[in-house]
């Protein structure tokens, strides 16, 4: 293992894959390690919502990720054995929400997920070491050094933490995690196998009785598998055995306790919504559950995560590359930690059934007008902003993110205005011409290349 590199990423989750194939296209030596002797197990964040499709196109995934799953089926709620009722499980596309490829969350078990993200990353010439776990980090004005319970030391010029929700390197940072929990009683995921179930439906499964609890079950596109989900009211224990996911499947449901043949994985947990209280301490950085936990009732935890990744990558590779100073670094928590306190407040509000999965829960619309990145040198803009995500639509035959693709800045020009976009699919500059781009050119410290002749 080369033990001198660019970046050292913590965790082989979607946050850290991701960020590695970000980091290793634009050439950028990065490591990541995972204390687990593989992969994580289980289905977990399920749902890819649109933006995150976007981002899976960009990075050389999406064949893959649309081949591994499936749309998600329609929720059919039961009673006393009985079916009494379909229910949605996501608002269907508003007027105004044109521009996207993509118009409901996809369906893909999360073990998949990372599974097409580690593939490629080592395509990519990528390094991901496992059974790497670390106990100790230090940091001065040149780097960062990573110690693990095994092996020797690495050294990187900057480290990010895509530890998860008990992240250990924010602990060892001493960054403190603020929030709520959403619920006191615990919930219970897992994977199980009942060949006799319907796949058609989500199955739901509403509470008899207030002691009894919610239970579901979601038929995993891509598999033979059902992810359950239930809750324990009244400081149950959760027991996470097949004979305990068996007891309470029948209790819950008309199903007898043998119609779960198999369980594939189980965990445990209390939902949360909380916040780091910063997102970047000298040369180390905090992203996805490392930074922000989510209820998983909106479908955003990972989606965020991923989005997190993206954010860091071309900044990451821009001041690698000695094209911006380290400063630029700074935007990432200035563009990313309102985004992830606005997207736990949805969350939360999912949770607590004060909003519904719909607009929002796409991510499309985020967005950063106010980082101090965005200038908008228009009198009078039109619906693109500065700020804003490039919508995916053609014009003139050629589609706007066959463009847009790749790891580098691409300036448009369109009957509406000049755009510079970011190498994250963001408008960085808007204008009716081209002048004042210099200045934001130099002011950025950009390349050249970022200016070549409109597209």
């Amino acid at each position: 293992m080369d033990r001198d590199m660019d970046v050292l990423i913590v965790g082989a989750g979607p946050t850290g894959l991701v960020l590695g194939i970000d980091l290793a296209r634009r050439g950028v030596r990065a490591l990541v390690v995972e204390r687990g002797e593989g992969l994580a197990p289980g289905s977990r964040g399920k749902g890819l919502q649109p933006r995150t499709l976007e981002v899976c196109e960009d990075l050389g995934v999406l064949d893959e990720i649309l081949a591994a799953g499936g749309a998600y089926p329609v929720g059919m709620v039961w009673a006393d054995g009985e079916q009494v009722g379909e229910h949605a499980m996501f608002d269907p596309m508003e007027d105004g929400e044109e521009g996207c490829r993509f118009t409901t969350p996809w369906m893909v078990p999360q073990w998949r997920t990372q599974e097409i993200l580690l593939a490629r990353l080592t395509e990519l010439g990528g390094t991901a070491a496992f059974g790497r776990e670390v106990v100790r980090l230090e940091q001065d004005g040149a780097g960062v050094t990573a110690h693990f319970t095994s092996g020797g030391p690495v050294r990187a010029r900057y480290a990010v933490a895509a530890d998860g929700g008990r992240s250990a390197v924010r602990r060892a940072l001493g960054t403190k995690m603020r929030g709520e929990t959403l619920d006191p009683d615990a919930a219970l995921v897992a994977d199980v196998r009942i060949p006799d179930l319907d796949r058609t439906w989500w199955h739901l499964f509403p509470p008899s009785e207030p002691e009894s609890g919610f239970l579901a079950l979601c038929p995993l596109a891509g598999t033979d598998q059902f992810q359950l989900m239930a809750r324990l009211p009244g400081g149950a224990a959760p027991d996470l055995s097949l004979e305990g996911v068996r007891k309470l499947v029948s209790e819950r449901t008309h199903l007898a306790p043998g119609a779960v043949t198999e369980l594939f994985w189980a965990s445990d947990f209390r939902p949360r919504a909380a916040l780091a209280d910063r997102f970047r301490e000298g040369r180390i950085f905090l992203a996805g559950d490392a930074a922000h936990v989510h209820s998983p009732a909106g479908g955003q935890g990972l989606n965020t995560s991923v989005q997190d990744a993206y954010n860091l990558g071309w900044k990451l590779g821009a001041v690698l590359a000695g094209h911006a100073p380290d400063s630029l670094l700074d935007t990432y928590e200035e563009e990313r930690r309102p985004v992830a306190e606005q997207v736990l407040g949805l969350s939360t509000a999912i949770h607590r059934d004060e909003a519904r999965r719909g607009a929002k829960t796409r991510q499309l619309g985020l967005g950063y007008r106010h980082s101090s990145l965005s200038e908008e040198t228009r009198e009078d803009p039109g619906p693109l902003r500065a700020g804003d995500r490039v919508p995916d639509l053609t014009v003139d035959g050629v589609r706007l993110f066959d463009r847009l693709r790749g790891p580098d800045w691409t300036l448009l020009t369109l009957d509406s205005g000049v755009y510079l976009v970011r190498p994250d699919g963001h408008v960085g500059w808007a204008g009716d011409t081209r002048e004042g781009l210099g200045e934001y050119r130099a002011r950025l410290g950009l390349p050249r290349e970022a200016l070549e002749e409109p597209r």
